[in-house]
């Protein structure tokens, strides 16, 4: 089993696409080898993380 960081004092950041609301993914920056991600709507729900070149590639799928 990979070893999950203790995500609880994580600072989380919305994308600036947002606009404020509370429909979106919410990202933290602190852990530079990873890319913790998780639903603003559940902020106590569960977190995915990636490796950078993981999350690259999936946000590079997504842009039209």
């Amino acid at each position: 089993m990979r070893n999950i960081p203790d995500l609880s004092m994580a600072t989380w950041h919305k994308s600036s696409y947002s606009q404020g609301g509370n429909d979106c993914l919410e990202v933290t920056h602190d852990f530079p080898a990873l890319v913790p991600v998780r639903d603003s709507k559940t902020p106590q729900g569960p977190k995915l993380v990636f490796r950078p070149e993981a999350w690259s590639a999936f946000v590079a799928n997504l842009k039209p």
